[in-house]
Formats: structure tokens, C-alpha cells, sequence
């Protein structure tokens, strides 16, 4: 099905940069875990069930460090931003919830932990999802409207959603375009809407494949922003920019994404603004 697809002042893109914060949220022995979250970046995956307390003080370091760096940029360029947000993880970084409520950005649930919702029965991810809407909306003043799996959905977790007061949702990587998915719900159809996510322009990169520097990182997502802008002429796409606190927020990567948002904003006919915005322009032009 072909749906319609504009921007509200005729711009050629959507720029979309979703900022991921997992720290503190984790999987960890002192949250009742079978295991400790692998070391990010050694990759390395301890089988004992111990505390890992140096790789802990890894994930702190994107809400001590990386945080102030990231926030700075978005408010020096006035981006409006989506914060995917393990529910937890604001719970243990309230300034960080303040500033990202203050700047009038996105919270997108990305589950109440950081844990494989993957492996969970109806009922158990059910509670999941009403955990983590519940939690966002006491540290931000705002309840969630969109969600992010770490990894993976269950064939319950859109309808769980839908049932649950969600607009939209980003497991998905099949387009750059937003789309309706249908759902049957208790023997109605009913739709949310995808607004995709990418894995290729994604900071994780820096972890999954050694020797890849910041320039080869800034050099294919400019790549892709370019060729996403030239196809906008004709119909306007979305770019998504996955990031992480602990990973872009270090001294040596933080350059290349200011130089990047430098190459977004030179562009004067680029909207860059939240997820939800995008998927409720998607709705308003394409109701059910």
C-alpha cells in the first residue's frame, strides 16, 4: 500500500536523532540477573555469575560524562531529539530526565530494563511495557507514545502496544518511510504506526567492528544523509541517527557528531524533530 508522506513546510527530510539511554539498566547480578551485561568495549561476555563492577562504572560513565557532552550539542544546535530511554535508567539519572523534559524532547520507551523482552510470555511483557510507561511518565511528566525493543519483539508485542495506549513503533528496519501495520485486537483491527529505525548509521559500530574510527563513522552517515536528501526531492525520507551516551559521548567521538549536526543544519530545508512528531504528521495524512 502506498501511503502519503510530507513534510509540514515541503522540507526534503526528516532528520531523526534517537539518543538511546540504557545506563544503569542493564543486566547486572545486583538486579537479580543470572549474569552481568557483557563488557561493551572489549566484548567480552563473563560466564561466571559475578558482579562486574568495572564494566558498571563503563555504563556510568555515559550519564556522568557522555550525558553533558550530548545534551550541550543538541542545545547549541536546537535539535529536538528522541531519547530512547530504558525506564530505569532515568529513574537513576533524574537531571538527565529533567533536562531531556526541559528541552522539550522525546521520551520513546525502550522497556522498563535494558533486558530481552524477546523471552517474555503475554502476561510478564504485558506488565513490562505498563511498568516502563508508568515509570516514564513519573520522571518526565509525560507518558511514552512510542517503543524500542533491545533486539527483538515477541508476535504479542504490537498489539500489547496498541492495547496499552501506543502510537508507534520502531522495531522495524524495512524502509525510510513511516507505515501503518495492522493488528487484530480482541477481533478488531486496529494499526500503529512504523516509524523504521536504521542499524547501519548506528554509534554501536564503534563496538561491533574494531579499527572503525569517527571519521569512518561521520563519513557514512553524512553518505546517507546526502543521498536521502537528494531522493527527498522527489519524496521526502527519513534518516535516523542511533546513539549512545557511553559510546558517542567520549572525548574522542563527540567531534564527529557536532561536525555532523554542522552538515544538518547547513541545510535549511531538513526537519529535525522527534519520532512521535513524525508518526502523528504520518497519521494526521493518513487516518484509519
Amino acid at each position: 500500500m502506498t501511503y502519503r508522506f510530507t513534510l509540514p513546510q515541503d522540507q526534503r527530510l526528516a532528520m531523526s536523532f534517537v539518543i538511546n539511554v540504557e545506563e544503569g539498566a542493564e543486566q547486572s547480578i545486583a538486579a537479580g540477573d543470572k549474569g552481568p551485561e557483557p563488557v561493551d568495549e572489549l566484548g567480552v561476555a563473563l560466564k561466571a555469575p559475578i558482579r562486574n563492577f568495572g564494566n558498571e562504572s563503563n555504563y556510568l560513565y555515559g550519564i556522568r560524562a557522555g550525558a553533558p557532552r550530548v545534551m550541550r550539542l543538541i542545545e547549541r544546535f536546537g535539535f529536538r531529539c528522541t531519547f530512547t530511554a530504558a525506564a530505569v535508567a532515568l529513574e537513576k539519572a533524574p537531571e538527565l530526565a529533567r533536562a531531556i523534559a526541559a528541552g522539550g524532547h522525546e521520551v520513546c520507551s525502550h522497556g522498563h530494563r535494558w533486558i530481552h523482552q524477546f523471552t517474555f510470555k503475554e502476561e510478564r511483557e504485558r506488565e513490562f511495557i505498563r511498568a516502563a510507561t508508568e515509570s516514564i511518565r513519573a520522571t518526565t511528566g509525560e507518558r511514552p507514545y512510542g517503543w524500542l525493543s533491545r533486539y527483538l519483539l515477541t508476535e504479542n508485542t504490537r498489539r500489547l502496544l496498541i492495547e496499552e495506549g501506543y502510537l508507534y513503533h520502531m522495531d522495524d528496519y524495512s524502509d525510510d518511510l513511516p507505515r501503518w501495520e495492522f493488528v487484530e485486537v480482541g477481533g478488531v483491527e486496529r494499526g500503529i504506526v512504523i516509524v523504521p529505525y536504521a542499524l547501519d548509521t548506528n554509534d554501536m559500530k564503534f563496538w561491533i567492528a574494531p579499527g572503525y574510527t569517527p571519521q569512518q563513522w561521520l563519513d557514512y552517515a553524512v553518505a546517507t544523509f546526502d543521498q536521502l536528501y537528494d531522493e527527498g526531492a522527489a519524496q521526502p525520507r527519513i534518516m535516523s541517527l542511533g546513539l549512545h551516551l557511553r559510546i558517542i559521548g567520549r572525548p574522542g567521538r563527540i567531534g564527529a557528531l557536532e561536525r555532523f549536526m554542522q552538515h544538518v543544519a547547513a541545510r535549511g530545508d531538513v526537519w529535525v524533530t522527534s519520532r512521535l512528531a513524525m508518526a502523528r504528521r504520518f497519521a494526521e495524512l493518513n487516518p484509519l
